[in-house]
């Protein structure tokens, strides 16, 4: 049986991330806090962000720049989107 989470995101019980996604401290706040669903829509975004606005992971401005975005994503708060991006139809 897999564990759930209350996820901040979607505001219900959902099933949890089977391990930190981050080292240390925030890594377990965000296992505690984030569903598994809420991750994958969030890696989802990253990659977009990364690769439409040429993000260089080496630079701390850019890797500030993505938990920043990260947060706003997680708290259900507007954020950045890629230029250009159209959603795949259902």
């Amino acid at each position: 049986m897999s564990q759930t989470v209350f996820c901040r995101k979607y505001q219900q019980e959902l099933d949890a991330l089977p391990f930190p996604p981050l080292p240390g401290k925030k890594g377990q706040e965000i296992q505690a806090s984030v569903s598994k669903q809420a991750w994958e829509e969030w890696q989802a975004l990253q990659t977009r962000l990364i690769n439409e606005k040429h993000l260089n992971m080496l630079d701390p401005a850019s890797r500030e720049y993505l938990m920043e975005q990260m947060e706003r994503f997680l708290g259900n708060r507007e954020t950045d989107q890629a230029e250009g991006y159209i959603p795949p139809s259902q």
